[in-house]
């Protein structure tokens, strides 16, 4: 079942004035509920603004946002539910966190959507612990914790308003391999229990591949790809010449596959590759052509 779609999305910055820029353009795709989709694409090609737009932070120049089949700007006065249901979690956390105290900011979106107080301490209880934020570091202010600890603040009072969709631009930014490894176990770990739909920006293509179903290609305002890990991947040619880094591993299955092995180019793990390369190294099978 469709939750999000987008029809002809086109966004125009300074629409209005000779510098006029067209940073997404009559982008349409179609989101699945449930599922994790990964957002790529080099540095300008709009993947911000799609995103933005999807909960309306940014109204489209042209072309419809579609939730649960209903245009959200349907009724304008009423944009602030949409944000309930897509939550958004900027790249930079600092910009989203104002409170004086962890606590009090994971808090602030329950409370705005009138939830009892009982129900607000139960949603801030269970977000602290699904983005294993320490207990200690409730009363603290949110302003005085490591950058890790600020995007788990982020994101769990995006989690405590128990979004359908959660969006999250670059969710992973300047974390340490581990910080990086233990936040997307928990956002695996988040989507399993609440079974939500998931959208993220990365620059990582490893990240993108262990976490998404579907991966969306943006190059220059508009989706040149979409489609599962293995198909987009496939691409690695084409993806290299928009800018992007395909895994190693992937880059190697492609070079075999080009030189006449029988293996395919789109694998993006090294267990997959394991598996494709065992029969050759066995002697089983040959270069087509061979």
């Amino acid at each position: 079942m469709t939750i999000l779609e987008t029809q002809n999305l086109t966004y125009i910055y300074g629409a209005k004035t000779p510098d006029k820029t067209t940073a997404v353009d009559d982008v349409s795709l179609s989101i699945t509920a449930g599922e994790i989709v990964g957002i790529i694409g080099h540095t300008g090609s709009g993947k911000s603004t799609l995103i933005q737009q999807l909960n309306g932070l940014l109204r489209p120049t042209s072309g419809k946002v579609l939730l649960n089949g209903k245009d959200i700007w349907a009724e304008p006065k009423k944009i602030r539910q949409v944000r309930f249901q897509v939550g958004m979690v900027f790249q930079y956390p600092e910009y989203q966190l104002f409170e004086d105290t962890v606590e009090k900011d994971i808090a602030f979106g329950p409370k705005n959507q009138k939830l009892s107080e009982s129900e607000v301490r139960s949603r801030v209880d269970d977000a602290i612990a699904f983005v294993g934020l320490e207990p200690s570091l409730r009363k603290k202010s949110p302003f005085a914790l490591s950058g890790g600890e600020k995007r788990r603040v982020a994101i769990a009072g995006v989690i405590a308003m128990d979004p359908d969709i959660l969006i999250l631009d670059e969710p992973t930014a300047g974390l340490d391999p581990h910080g990086r490894a233990m936040l997307l176990e928990q956002l695996l770990r988040y989507h399993r229990q609440r079974k939500n739909t998931i959208l993220f920006v990365s620059h990582s293509m490893e990240d993108v591949a262990k976490m998404a179903d579907r991966v969306l290609v943006m190059d220059k305002g508009r989706a040149v790809l979409f489609d599962t890990v293995e198909r987009v991947y496939s691409h690695s040619r084409e993806l290299e010449r928009i800018g992007l880094q395909v895994p190693q591993i992937t880059r190697i299955m492609t070079s075999l596959s080009e030189r006449g092995y029988p293996v395919r180019p789109g694998i993006f793990t090294v267990e997959q590759a394991v598996d494709e390369l065992l029969p050759l190294l066995k002697g089983e099978v040959h270069p087509i052509g061979s």
